[in-house]
């Protein structure tokens, strides 16, 4: 069942590479627009090294993949490290089958907002996957980490740095086009990526607290706190469990309250970004 399940997710991961590769080759490439990714950086770059868009993009993710190995760490596994291989290898592929592609519609505007939701797709597919396509994706959690950059912001700002390069080897027709599709992806994946993967903190005041707490723990594997709290109606003392959980654990955690107790008390906030310790780290030991 576990290697089904690892051919399964890397099938998932494959396709969601391959719509980026074709998002990118076909919609990107023949306007020579460099939108906010690596690949974008290396249409500028070919203009000034001899090396294919597929060769310098490995090359640039590879780079990338070691520094974030350094400064972030574990957060760069199997999945990031697949689908920043594999992207390269898709647009080397397409390089020798269509070469000298056109542009399929036409209009150079057209094309980024094609390329723009078309990413979307299959970054979205990513994200909910816990992966990543690499490359800029890790510069901006490098951001995120050492200047407390929110994510969406950081990947914004070095998007629009490889936007503006496009001014060295392009005119400016293609410097503003791929300004504005810059912007256009970041609002794409604003609402459709990074509000998706917001944490709620949840709070819950039921007297089946015991059944709440074990399922927290036990079935969602994650974290709570409980807080005495007092009524104000009756000044009754009662405990509140307090929990971070991401979207699918939000739903999975409401239908269990909805069956073992529909009446119970719930609060939920958004949480923009958490700062914890490791669970593989030793337990910490508070004096």
């Amino acid at each position: 069942m576990k290697l089904l399940s690892l051919i399964k997710e890397l099938f998932i991961l494959s396709v969601a590479t391959l719509i980026i590769a074709i998002a990118v080759y076909f919609f990107q490439v023949p306007n020579h627009v460099s939108i906010s990714s690596i690949s974008g950086f290396s249409i500028v770059l070919i203009k000034f090294i001899p090396f294919s868009m597929a060769q310098i993009t490995m090359f640039l993710n590879t780079v990338l993949l070691v520094i974030g190995f350094f400064t972030c760490g574990s957060e760069f596994g199997y999945k990031t490290i697949y689908t920043s291989i594999l992207l390269p290898v898709f647009l080397g592929i397409f390089e020798k089958l269509f070469p000298n592609v056109p542009s399929p519609t036409g209009d150079a505007f057209l094309d980024v907002v094609c390329y723009t939701f078309i990413v979307s797709i299959g970054l979205a597919i990513l994200f909910n996957r816990n992966a990543s396509s690499g490359g800029l994706d890790i510069v901006a959690k490098i951001l995120n980490k050492y200047l407390r950059i929110e994510l969406g912001k950081a990947l914004s700002v070095s998007g629009m740095c490889i936007a503006l390069s496009s001014f060295l080897a392009y005119d400016t027709k293609t410097v503003i086009l791929s300004v504005l599709g810059t912007y256009l992806n970041g609002i794409v994946l604003d609402h459709f990526i990074f509000d998706q993967n917001l944490k709620r903190r949840v709070c819950i005041v039921s007297p089946k607290k015991d059944e709440i707490r074990e399922f927290i723990l036990n079935d969602l594997h994650s974290g709570a706190t409980i807080y005495k709290a007092i009524g104000a109606y009756h000044l009754e003392e009662r405990e509140e469990i307090i929990t971070i959980v991401d979207k699918h654990e939000f739903q999975k955690l409401m239908s269990f309250i909805d069956t073992i107790d529909p009446q119970a008390f719930i609060t939920v906030y958004q949480v923009s970004n958490i700062q914890y310790r490791s669970k593989a780290l030793p337990e910490r030991k508070f004096n």
